[in-house]
């Protein structure tokens, strides 16, 4: 959103405000229960990537370093922990989605993340068939191929 400070109201009469949740700011670790849920929540989607501890530091000192930080807490913390959607369901949305995106770095985590939260071989196939319909069977092959490469390891 351009041009928007911290307090910000989204268009007219919204309710919604931008910085004045204190769990969410400018620096990605401000939020620490955020943070917290999201370390939990990535550990037990990728069990034994990530090391114990609450002082893990995503950074590597180069560009855009904050990334990997910002999706702790926004994407891990904020969404995988709502309740409303199983983890599970979570992961067949994501397929799809990633799928769609052509996001195939990504895919490959999530197929893992996948398996982890439940589904087999033979349903996440069915999202990459799902898929030719809907985001067109070159997304799907570069889908399947990416879910190969990452059931191989």
């Amino acid at each position: 959103m351009s041009g928007a400070g911290a307090g910000a109201k989204l268009g007219s009469g919204s309710d919604l405000q931008v910085g004045t949740d204190p769990q969410v700011g400018a620096d990605p670790r401000a939020g620490t229960d955020l943070r917290a849920a999201g370390l939990k929540a990535m550990r037990e989607a990728l069990p034994g990537v990530f090391p114990e501890g609450d002082d893990l530091d995503l950074r590597d000192g180069r560009l855009g370093e904050e990334l990997v930080e910002i999706g702790l807490t926004s994407v891990w913390g904020a969404l995988w922990t709502r309740e409303g959607l199983s983890r599970r369901d979570r992961s067949l949305v994501t397929l799809g989605i990633l799928i769609a995106l052509g996001a195939e770095t990504e895919l490959r985590t999530h197929v893992r993340i996948a398996r982890t939260n439940g589904l087999t071989e033979d349903e996440i196939a069915e999202v990459i068939y799902h898929a030719t319909g809907y985001a067109g069977f070159p997304a799907a092959t570069a889908a399947r191929n990416a879910a190969r490469e990452a059931l191989a390891d």
